[in-house]
């Protein structure tokens, strides 16, 4: 661009409260100067136009405003930033708050205008951490750590026990096996023989009428209940006997052991 367009430019350069415009004439304008260049120049300053009144401080802060497109409230916008959220003082009451200024001043230092002596706890503040500290944690640490160690010890000792008695009751367990199946080979030998008592009983009443009746007769329930109370004496009997047969043995055992115990010794040969 010649100095004779640039020249042409400035003038439809205006500022005014509103920022910097550029008139619409302006493209226009410069292809007809440029026609024109080598036929004329024109040398007259562009139209400058400038507030006084307008504070520098008052109008920076005007653009900035105009500048923030993102529709944030102020504080929120500092806080985005990285700034304090309030330069110009507290709005409201939680913002006079102890808390509030701690927390001010932890997050953005001496920029925050807060007083760091307040970060310090104060005398009540002290008492009441200190009277928290032995009612929460009465013991010291060295008694905390024997406390430990005496838990310990005692979690170990708890689990050794317990493994010795594991190990115990595994010594013992071909034992218990042994005795789970001799008593499950009782029951079901009792259960067999039960069955073949009552097999042979309801045949031993068909036997006695001497033709085939039918269980669910009432003679024939009547008779197996007199056989089975005959078969219940017989065993009962049966079991007298043995155990009388028991008694006699042992009895003949003690007498022998006492004939043994008794026997004078023979004398020595001097």
């Amino acid at each position: 661009m010649s100095q004779l367009n640039k020249i042409n430019l400035l003038k439809f350069l205006t500022i005014s409260r509103n920022g910097i415009q550029i008139s619409r004439h302006c493209s226009k304008t410069a292809v007809k100067t440029e026609e024109n260049a080598d036929d004329k120049l024109d040398t007259t300053p562009a139209a400058i136009v400038q507030d006084d009144d307008e504070d520098v401080e008052e109008r920076k802060r005007r653009i900035d405003k105009i500048r923030n497109k993102s529709r944030l409230l102020p504080n929120h916008r500092n806080m985005l930033m990285g700034q304090v959220p309030y330069p110009d003082g507290p709005e409201s009451w939680i913002h006079t708050t102890l808390k509030y200024n701690r927390g001010l001043f932890g997050k953005y230092g001496l920029e925050s205008g807060v007083d760091p002596r307040i970060c310090y706890p104060t005398a009540t503040e002290k008492a009441d951490q200190d009277e928290f500290e032995r009612v929460a944690y009465p013991f010291t640490l060295q008694e905390m750590q024997k406390m430990n160690a005496e838990i310990r010890k005692a979690k170990e000792d708890a689990i050794t026990k317990r493994e010795e008695d594991i190990a115990k009751k595994l010594g013992k367990l071909d034992g218990w096996m042994a005795e789970l199946n001799a008593k499950i080979a009782k029951k079901e030998a009792d259960a067999r023989a039960a069955k073949e008592r009552k097999e042979r009983l309801v045949e031993e009443v068909r036997r006695h009428f001497g033709y085939t009746i039918d269980v669910r007769d009432e003679k024939f329930k009547e008779m197996l209940a007199i056989k089975e109370k005959e078969d219940k004496k017989a065993q009962k009997e049966a079991r007298k006997k043995q155990k009388e047969m028991k008694m006699l043995e042992k009895l003949i055992t003690k007498g022998k052991a006492a004939a043994e115990g008794s026997e004078p010794e023979a004398p020595q040969k001097s």
